[in-house]
């Protein structure tokens, strides 16, 4: 059972997304496999790019796009590390760490995409796994990773442009009570979602839970955004399950990050609590519900970008493929040039037509106009 009661209102968008989500999952059956493995590519490097941003990191989504593209060739498990050096020089030594910690949630979203069905029951021991998958190549993570925390930390948000940080919730003390508390929430969850009608509902409980004891020392927000995700394929909602690699979830909880702050505070009162049924999930329930809506929304968005790089002209696609390989820097026109050795003109018609159709966008004046990947 859950530790709140779900009004009336939020019983009506519960019910309304789910007849959402299952006509989208109608309209999935009769989409040929090409265009869902781009959507879904498409929605897996974006949930990258804005859950590690969420966390202060700097990789654009088209720099994950690079980073995934280029470990994607090789599928063996020292993909990244073997080719560690190459990536950094390429994004610049300078983003290191936000290197490591994409290329480490790129593994872990990897896993639960891939073996959700395994991962239930959930256990200690699986949550664990995910955690050490996560920060696997942070190598000051080495004497954490997979344990539970030893020192305390709390939710911290960080005002990038001024530096200033402020404490969002106070979470659990390390030790027992962390370590009970995540046990009876993984009993609760067991229990809760095969049984639950309202898997979203049980989903943000579960993650709210855990936010609010941030149980491991470092990695906390992505594993929970990451294991909201979990929830969703375990499901027994089988147009939830279908739909979840369709829905770019982290990436509107990346666009409305103050809200998402004010919304674990309001939730929490700023403190852990450990009565579980303290805590005031309705305003967690109503963000998530929003945010689904809007992810729903995108996959309309990501079907209209797939046909429109469908019908680009041959020279438009060789230059498209141009910033595709500088996903780092703004090209200008010369460069492009020089890169497809395809005339100026050719070059020229062929930028505006990816500006056009929303692939590019210009920046600048006379000898200073840039060139941008948009993903």
């Amino acid at each position: 059972m859950l530790s709140f009661n779900i009004n009336n209102d939020r019983v009506k968008e519960l019910r309304e997304l789910a007849q959402a989500t299952a006509r989208k999952h109608q309209a999935v059956l009769s989409i040929d496999r090409e265009e869902l493995d781009y959507i879904q590519k498409n929605v897996q490097i974006s949930a990258i790019g804005a859950s590690t941003r969420i966390e202060n990191a700097v990789l654009t989504d088209a720099e994950v796009d690079w980073l995934d593209t280029t470990l994607a060739q090789d599928a063996r498990t020292t993909a990244y590390p073997d080719r560690r050096e190459f990536i950094q020089d390429k994004l610049s030594r300078d983003k290191e760490r936000s290197i490591d910690e994409v290329a480490g949630c790129r593994a872990m979203l990897h896993r639960i995409a891939t073996q959700a069905g395994d991962f239930f029951p959930l256990s200690e021991t699986i949550l664990r796994a995910l955690h050490n998958e996560l920060l696997q190549y942070y190598a000051s993570s080495s004497h954490y990773r997979g344990r539970y925390k030893t020192v305390p930390n709390s939710v911290i948000r960080r005002n990038n442009a001024t530096g200033e940080e402020i404490s969002v919730l106070e979470t659990s003390p390390p030790g027992s009570i962390t370590e009970s508390g995540m046990r009876d929430l993984i009993v609760w969850y067991n229990e809760t979602l095969p049984s639950h009608p309202w898997t979203i509902a049980a989903a943000t409980e579960f993650v709210f839970r855990f936010l609010a004891m941030h149980p491991f020392q470092d990695g906390n927000g992505r594993l929970g955004r990451g294991l909201f995700c979990l929830s969703l394929f375990q499901s027994p909602d089988e147009s939830l399950r279908v739909m979840t690699p369709y829905l770019p979830i982290d990436r509107h909880i990346e666009k409305q990050r103050e809200d998402y702050y004010i919304t674990l505070r309001r939730c929490s009162g700023g403190k852990f609590n450990p009565d579980p049924a303290a805590y005031e999930y309705d305003h967690f329930l109503g963000f998530m519900l929003k945010t689904i809506f809007r992810s729903l929304d995108d996959f309309e968005f990501y079907r209209e970008r797939y046909r429109a790089l469908q019908e680009l002209p041959p020279t438009a696609a060789v230059v498209l493929d141009c910033f595709k390989e500088r996903p780092e820097i703004r090209l200008q026109r010369r460069i492009i040039i020089e890169d497809t050795a395809l005339p100026r003109t050719t070059v020229t018609d062929a930028l505006r037509i990816l500006k056009e159709r929303g692939f590019i966008q210009r920046l600048g004046r006379g000898a200073g106009i840039r060139y941008q990947l948009i993903f």
